[in-house]
């Protein structure tokens, strides 16, 4: 190999309340990748470059990673190192990165396909089983993200949910997950704030995003709804565009420790830099 490959891939936020593991935002927060010629054996222990092994060999390749997406904190970062081996993989190999089959070819690294057919495809994304729609460009408000200095495990976040719901709450997640669907293909500002409720997992994942209970208590003045990003800590507001700034000046006063990062969907997924 002589020319180099160069990648970027979105941080994401998932679940958006009771979009629970089937839908993903990109975000426009980026890590990137350079592959190049090497002659030390690659680190196959690592996720990207065990992504990468997922579509042509690592050998005789160095892998040189940039991370700006915070880890363990609920906005992807998994999802987005995954993304950058399975698209420099494919270039690699003189193949379509068709998002897709992208998708299908590492799940099993991700365990679930929310944050990584967002990292893949852009925009905001419906996934189930390794199918993707992508149903508009980005979401119906600008995501503002609350992110603690404490981390926090999928895997123990996974855990605290528990094998069954009330028969209640489920009806109530799922009418919510309707109205969710409805509020992203039609961009509208009013179902999204009607929809960010859920009764399926955030219960059970407060303890691991305390600023959830406290953000909603009080919402900023032009915020729509608060929900926890993926499994948490982060938790993300939706403020409507024109107010997002005042709306992170609030949020940075009441909570100084923790960094207040105003975001924005990202059209684009994972690709070459």
């Amino acid at each position: 190999m002589s020319a180099s490959i160069r990648v970027r891939a979105p941080a994401t936020t998932a679940n958006l309340g009771p979009g629970f593991d089937c839908v993903g935002v990109a975000l426009d927060l980026w890590n990137e990748l350079e592959v190049g010629p090497g002659d030390e054996a690659p680190d196959r222990s690592h996720l990207g470059v065990r992504a990468f092994e997922q579509v042509a060999s690592a050998d005789g390749r160095r892998f040189t990673f940039t991370d700006r997406i915070p880890r363990r904190r609920g906005l992807g970062s998994s999802a987005a190192v995954i993304a950058l081996g399975l698209v420099a993989g494919s270039l690699a190999a003189g193949r379509e990165a068709d998002p897709e089959r992208l998708l299908a070819e590492g799940i099993q690294l991700e365990g679930h396909g929310d944050n990584l057919a967002a990292a893949l495809a852009g925009g905001v994304c419906l996934t189930w089983e390794t199918r993707i729609e992508r149903v508009a460009d980005g979401p119906p408000a600008t995501p503002i993200a609350l992110v603690p200095r404490t981390a926090v495990e999928t895997a123990a976040a996974r855990a605290a949910l528990p094998a069954t719901v009330p028969h209640e709450d489920a009806a109530f997640t799922a009418g919510r997950a309707a109205l969710l669907g409805a509020a992203l293909t039609a961009g509208s500002e009013d179902l999204f704030a009607a929809a960010l409720a859920d009764r399926l997992h955030e219960p059970y994942r407060a303890k691991n995003a305390p600023l959830l209970a406290a953000v909603r208590e009080r919402l900023p003045a032009g915020g729509l709804g608060a929900t926890i990003s993926g499994s948490g800590p982060t938790v993300v507001v939706w403020a409507r565009e024109e107010t997002a700034e005042g709306c992170a000046a609030e949020l940075a006063d009441r909570f100084p420790d923790v960094a207040v990062r105003v975001l924005a969907g990202s059209e684009r997924g994972a690709g070459p830099v």
